[in-house]
């Protein structure tokens, strides 16, 4: 399926929330929480087009907004996605909201999303760290939902402890299937764990896939971006085929408060994911 970007009618409606319901709410760890969440027109829910690695910027109304990746299909029309972990106002006051509760959204926005057409053909790799799992979930399924278009599909995802784990479910799912590789770790294992201990970034040497032949997906905490580049690099991956979402930087979501400001460039407006040939470039973005 090729996905298309749908132009907005008029440049004004990016600064006006569309009113959406909070549909399911599943608590995932003691911090995160999934939302499900449907723009209450219709037309426009089904209209509602984004790429994996794009935002939107929620509105808790009377409060404030703040922006969050969308974690779900882009094929998933009915409704999608947002994984949002309680560390602010914002967050905070949509972990107390109910199933019903309205909110404000707009968007999706970015340019700067998982080449996931590029990728076709291609071994994947995603490593992900924490709550940068979430960033990923979009693109992991859109390629599960196509996987015959990819060669091997390799994820990697890092936790502090068990309890912590996003998406359990899914993985429970994924070690059944033989067409994904799965590694595990946490940084404190209790008596359960039979996985991996130790940081992601310890995976990386068991990655036997063709450099000249793969791409490498990362998102995490920013201080672990810099230790998986170095991995990456030592098994010869090309810097135009490493990408990183950077949506930790962002706020405003359309480049009025320069709080993403890289560079030359705009977190929002020009990624969130950028490739590391692109971030090179980039004073100061990892």
């Amino acid at each position: 399926m090729v996905i298309k970007m749908k132009e907005k009618e008029n440049k004004n409606t990016i600064y006006t929330p569309d009113v959406a319901t909070i549909t399911k709410i599943e608590r995932v760890t003691p911090s995160e929480i999934l939302f499900d969440i449907a723009i209450d027109d219709p037309v426009k829910q089904k209209e509602f087009n984004f790429m994996p690695g794009q935002f939107v910027e929620l509105t808790v109304f009377g409060l404030g907004e703040a922006p969050f990746s969308i974690t779900s299909s882009p094929n998933n029309r009915d409704f999608f996605q947002l994984c949002i972990r309680d560390m602010g106002n914002v967050s905070g006051a949509l972990h107390k909201m109910k199933k019903g509760s309205k909110v404000g959204i707009r968007g999706p926005f970015g340019k700067g999303y998982f080449p996931f057409e590029s990728m076709k053909e291609k071994n994947v790799i995603i490593i992900g760290g924490g709550i940068g799992l979430a960033p990923l979930m979009s693109l992991i399924k859109y390629i599960l939902e196509d996987r015959k278009s990819y060669r091997r599909l390799v994820i990697i995802y890092g936790a502090v402890s068990p309890e912590y784990i996003l998406y359990k479910g899914d993985f429970k799912k994924w070690k059944k299937r033989d067409d994904i590789e799965l590694f595990l770790t946490v940084d404190h294992p209790d008596e359960e764990w039979q996985e991996d201990v130790g940081v992601c970034t310890a995976l990386i040497p068991k990655i036997t896939c063709p450099v000249n032949k793969s791409y490498a997906v990362v998102c995490g905490p920013p201080i672990m971006y810099k230790y998986v580049v170095v991995e990456l690099e030592k098994k010869c991956f090309k810097p135009e085929n490493i990408f990183l979402s950077l949506e930790r930087r962002m706020e405003c979501g359309v480049g009025k408060c320069n709080h993403c400001h890289i560079g030359n460039k705009l977190t929002c407006v020009d990624g969130p994911v950028f490739s590391l040939w692109e971030i090179r470039n980039l004073k100061e973005a990892i």
